[in-house]
């Protein structure tokens, strides 16, 4: 096949593959080649599977480009890259290796770990000599990128555009949610159909979901070192493809049928009102360090596409090998193009940035809030206009950013987490010991939209991504099961996890028959429930904690796909109450719009009479006034006035202590009596609770809390 003759332009056109009336044109960047080649596969009757190199004879601004003729939509396609062998340089171009193309729609098949997958030479061992280039054909350890049709009927598909004051986010992993589920369709069970199916979204609207928040669904694989002990990456940080689903999601199997199924997912999650987000890993690759393999971006331009120090070696600020370089403009506009395909072509809702620090590094290292690409970010009349949402840390030095992100991003806010963990569990812990806790002031600040860390450039309380439990970490109820984690099924030896998990067992290490212990942890499951959906912010529940999924201690899962891992949907009477308790609680929250506003409480007077838009009071029912700085106190009661904005108020009391407590009632002016809505000693929610009038004393059991409607004025 040769290419027909074409003029060469002052600029090489758009990067990937564009489908013309002649073939398809193929462009690709790679600065400091010398020459790259197409490869086109194809299989014989026989099933035998032939190379054709084709060399793209057009070169501009570091990008290689050209027209193929007789290229269809399903041709399988790589690209081969030649230039310097120099290592010092951090130069290591092998035309022996077949490259991913960066911008593949679609990529079929996985990497296999082998010694000809890597551009140096290694051993069986997969270790060698970074300096001697390996010659072996990677062929037949690389998957094939795939050329496919974006035409889809989207049926008029929309945007939900759900309001963050009014959102419950539901982070969850396609796979884990629906392998087990007996109510979805056995071929479609761990897919993204099956994330869509009528059972699962019927689910998350009966606990008040309105967006998924999926771990990573971009095209990714598994290391090798994981792949050589008998376990696979099953979180899909380990990315290979930024523009192509992953297609061990998809129920499909041809690569056009896996994009088009995630197409529908999105649009059958849209029409039940349910917004798409996409955890998004673009701060590394899955080539891990200079010693790892070549599949893509190195084998293409090195230099460009990662974060180098002044040996040519890879700066890790990730935790897992390299960085990608969004200094360099390739590289940000490849993301760039990443985000806006995502929004316009599969019509997700909005993003969250793994480890987004590494995004806003400039060449400094330091993290910039003005960084070129988050301004790109701001300003794109596209992405601008999406959710955002930051996971402000990194693993680089001062990689710990909460609260610095700019507008419009919200960020996951582990002061939060902490500080809600401690209270439920550490300090009551301490309480039962007969040891003080840290007192009330910082959860005051942190169910309150954390004005401290988000109260500046008007970025409102929904800045805020509030939540307990997350997928990396223990689940909410292992938080009350276990005080250390068990992560032996990993085979790492104990290495990998946090330590710092902020959790108690109740007395027990694991599963207990102890109906007293029983009690207890789902007692601290309902108040880490209860606080999360009812603080101001915006609450990320994790998947399956809404009825108490364990993960048997093991607190880093990301290399288990396995029951370990998938939501068991057989659920025992707790579990099925806890559920209950979860709706209850998000029906609560969407009752009361004053605790989802988006400006921070003022404490100022709202009315003649004096009265709080947010007023503290202690267990005796007076004022907290001076008492925040004084010795630590277990009650705390937060009266939000909501009669200003014209909706209902509502007074939420916690007792961090381990015993009970009298608590008195506030009796602000003009304030009658309350009803009870919810206790969290209660298994199941109550229908018509108690009402009280304002100055009356109960008791509150140990460790609880409570929601009471506050009646009107007279």
């Amino acid at each position: 096949m040769c290419p027909h003759p074409a003029a060469t332009p002052d600029l090489p056109p758009e990067f990937g593959v564009r489908v013309t009336a002649e073939g398809a044109e193929f462009c690709v960047y790679a600065g400091h080649a010398t020459a790259v080649e197409v490869c086109l596969f194809d299989r014989d009757a026989d099933g035998t599977e032939t190379e054709l190199r084709v060399p793209l004879r057009h070169r501009a601004h570091g990008a290689f480009f050209d027209t193929v003729p007789g290229v269809r939509v399903g041709q399988r396609y790589g690209f081969r890259a030649d230039g310097p062998w120099d290592p010092d340089r951090a130069q290591r171009y092998n035309s022996a290796k077949l490259l991913l193309d960066p911008y593949a729609r679609a990529i079929e098949g996985d990497v296999v770990p082998d010694p000809a997958g890597y551009a140096h030479r290694v051993g069986a061992d997969l270790t060698g000599d970074l300096t001697v280039p390996d010659t072996r054909d990677s062929a037949p350890c690389v998957p094939r990128c795939v050329v496919v049709d974006d035409a889809f009927d989207w049926e008029g598909d929309a945007p939900p555009r759900r309001s963050l004051t009014e959102s419950i986010i539901y982070e969850v992993h396609v796979k884990n949610a629906t392998a087990l589920h007996h109510g979805v369709p056995e071929p479609l069970r761990g897919t993204y159909a099956g994330l869509a199916s009528p059972a699962f979204v019927e689910h998350l609207t009966s606990i008040g979901v309105t967006a998924v928040e999926l771990l990573p669904v971009h095209a990714f694989t598994s290391e090798a070192a994981l792949v050589r002990s008998g376990l696979r990456n099953h979180w899909g940080y380990n990315t290979v493809g930024f523009f192509a689903p992953h297609a061990g999601y998809a129920a499909a199997s041809e690569p056009q049928d896996v994009l088009d199924e995630f197409k529908r997912m999105v649009k059958d999650l849209h029409a039940a009102g349910i917004e798409v987000l996409l955890d998004v890993v673009y701060n590394h690759t899955a080539e891990q360090s200079q010693v790892g393999p070549t599949l893509s971006w190195r084998g293409l331009d090195n230099r460009a596409y990662y974060r180098l120090d002044a040996r040519g070696h890879d700066i890790d600020v990730t935790g897992c090998g390299n960085t990608l370089d969004l200094t360099h403009p390739v590289v940000t506009r490849m993301v760039l193009d990443s985000l806006r395909y995502w929004v316009q072509e599969c019509h997700v809702d909005g993003f969250r940035f793994d480890l987004a620090v590494a995004l806003g590094r400039g060449r400094d290292d330091n993290y910039d809030s003005t960084h070129p690409f988050l301004v790109a970010l701001r300003t794109d009349p596209v992405l601008s206009r999406v959710k955002l949402i930051a996971e402000p840390w990194d693993l680089g030095i001062h990689g710990w950013r909460t609260g610095q992100f700019p507008p419009p991003f919200s960020e996951w806010n582990d002061r939060y987490r902490d500080t809600v963990r401690g209270f439920w569990l550490r300090d009551v812990a301490a309480s039962a010991a007969g040891e003080p806790g840290h007192g009330v002031r910082e959860l005051a600040t942190r169910v309150t939209g954390s004005q401290d860390l988000f109260g500046f450039r008007d970025r409102g309380t929904i800045a805020s991504i509030n939540y307990v439990a997350a997928h990396d970490g223990f689940t909410l109820a292992d938080l009350t099961a276990y005080d250390t984690k068990h992560n032996e099924a990993n085979k790492q030896d104990g290495r990998d996890g946090t330590d710092d998990n902020r959790s108690w067992n109740h007395g027990v290490e694991g599963p207990t028959t102890d109906q007293r212990i029983a009690a207890a942890r789902r007692r601290s499951m309902r108040n880490l429930l209860g606080t999360l959906l009812l603080s101001t912010g915006v609450p990320m529940l994790a998947g399956g904690d809404e009825f108490g999924r364990t993960q048997h201690g093991n607190n880093n899962a990301y290399c288990q796909d396995n029951e370990l891992s998938w939501y068991d949907w057989r659920l025992a009477h707790w579990q099925a109450d806890l559920l209950t308790t979860t709706r209850h609680l998000a029906e609560l929250r969407s009752r009361f719009p004053v605790l989802r506003q988006r400006e921070f409480f003022s404490g100022r007077p709202r009315h003649p009479d004096g009265s709080q838009d947010l007023a503290w009071f202690a267990g005796d029912g007076a004022p907290m006034g001076s008492r925040w700085g004084g010795p630590s106190i277990d009650v705390l009661q937060a009266l939000f006035d909501g009669e200003w904005l014209g909706t209902d108020s509502v007074l939420i009391a916690v007792n961090g202590s381990a015993w009970p407590a009298e608590v008195t009632l506030p009796a602000p002016p003009r304030r009658r009596a309350y009803d009870l809505l919810w206790d969290s000693t209660w298994e199941r929610p109550h229908v018509g609770g108690p009402t009280v009038v304002a100055g009356a004393q109960s008791t509150m059991g140990p460790s609880s809390m409570r929601v009471w409607w506050a009646r009107g004025r007279y």
